[in-house]
């Protein structure tokens, strides 16, 4: 597993980098409307799901859950995009499902990697902010639209930026990967 992800951690790069996007779009422009929330988190939603479903598919064995992370990614992203005017409640738990299962995945993949304990915390912890997240949102409904805007926002960035550490570690791993597949190459 560990292999494999410092092997593509270009894509957990790419996730990081479109979550801090998101997060702060959503952060500095808290007056937009519910509409173009729905745009950018299925739009989001999308893009992090191919790439978790091309993140799966490199894989040859035991892929099932990055694939299914994605999965539900790119449906909930085309649920939210096909019905643009659900209701804010909706959108809610559509997020808040996503964000629960997406953070159980990365907790997953943490206790997965067992030659990288630094890297192992940063999944899980990555996973725990994604858990925390959809918790929030699944027992505080009432919040209004721009806070529940702001408070995405806030916790995508911070998610955005484990997630972006993560792939630091992961490219740092995979260059040793290689320096060590050069050095019994000889």
């Amino acid at each position: 597993m560990l292999e494999l992800l410092a092997k593509n951690w270009a894509w957990v790069l790419v996730r990081g980098i479109f979550t801090i996007v998101f997060g702060a779009m959503a952060v500095f422009w808290p007056g937009i409307t519910l509409y173009v929330l729905v745009i950018l988190f299925g739009a989001y939603a999308i893009v992090d799901g191919v790439s978790a479903i091309a993140m799966g598919a490199r894989r040859s064995s035991g892929r099932g859950l990055l694939i299914l992370i994605g999965v539900v990614g790119v449906v909930a992203g085309l649920v939210v995009l096909i019905w643009p005017g659900m209701s804010a409640l909706a959108l809610l738990y559509v997020i808040a499902a996503w964000a629960i299962i997406s953070g159980v995945g990365s907790i997953m993949s943490g206790f997965a990697l067992s030659r990288d304990a630094g890297g192992r915390w940063l999944f899980v912890l990555s996973g725990l902010v994604g858990v925390v997240l959809g918790i929030l949102l699944l027992f505080n409904p009432g919040e209004g639209a721009v806070a529940l805007v702001v408070t995405i926002g806030f916790f995508a960035i911070i998610w955005g930026f484990f997630t972006v550490f993560t792939a630091v570690r992961l490219r740092r791993l995979a260059k040793e990967l290689d320096a060590r597949q050069d050095f019994t190459d000889f």
